[in-house]
């Protein structure tokens, strides 16, 4: 085998494993709301709800956090990383969601993939997000979620909890706040 051809072949490996990675941080365009055409969201009734193990560690800001401390609230789990570009483009919709029923009992939790704590607070400053992220550069805490839940390789991911700690939905890939807007009402007090 010549010199050429082997460093073609692996110029075009090199291209593969590019594309498989770049297809874990992707998603398809996302539908103004999600419901049964919906493939990227998958909702569990009321008394089929998987609990979730309480997420903790440090956030981004090198505070303690654990799930546990939002018990009482619906809580949108949301997984990203600041070089997603799916995750880039649902920030501003999640900073919405904390602002549109924050007052009503809604906290967001962000879980920054991202193996750099700065790259991390780099994005949620650009952001300005004004919800707490686990940092969980290994991937130890997303591990933790019920087996099958999401796909934890892909990014982004949401989960839905409800008041008692239990996943109300999930869904895969970028979220707007249309596509949560009946799922979270449902969930929410009066």
């Amino acid at each position: 085998m010549t010199t050429t051809m082997m460093t073609t072949r692996r110029a075009y490996a090199a291209v593969a494993a590019a594309c498989v990675i770049l297809a874990g941080c992707s998603s398809p365009a996302p539908s103004s709301e999600a419901g049964p055409g919906d493939p990227l969201t998958r909702t569990f009734e009321d008394g089929r709800r998987p609990a979730v193990a309480d997420l903790a560690g440090t956030s981004l800001d090198g505070d303690a956090i654990r799930l546990s401390d939002y018990r009482g609230k619906v809580v949108l789990i949301n997984a990203w990383a600041s070089w997603c570009g799916p995750c880039r483009a649902e920030a501003p919709e999640l900073k919405l969601i904390q602002e549109t029923w924050g007052d009503r009992g809604l906290r967001v939790m962000g879980l920054d993939n991202d193996s750099s704590r700065s790259a991390g607070l780099a994005f949620q400053k650009d952001h300005h997000l004004g919800y707490p992220s686990l940092h969980d550069p290994s991937g130890k805490q997303a591990l933790r979620l019920p087996r099958g839940l999401v796909n934890t390789q892909v990014m982004p991911y949401t989960i839905v909890i409800d008041q008692e700690g239990k996943v109300a939905a999930t869904r895969m890939g970028a979220v707007t706040r249309n596509q949560l807007a009946k799922i979270v009402e449902a969930l929410l007090p009066e």
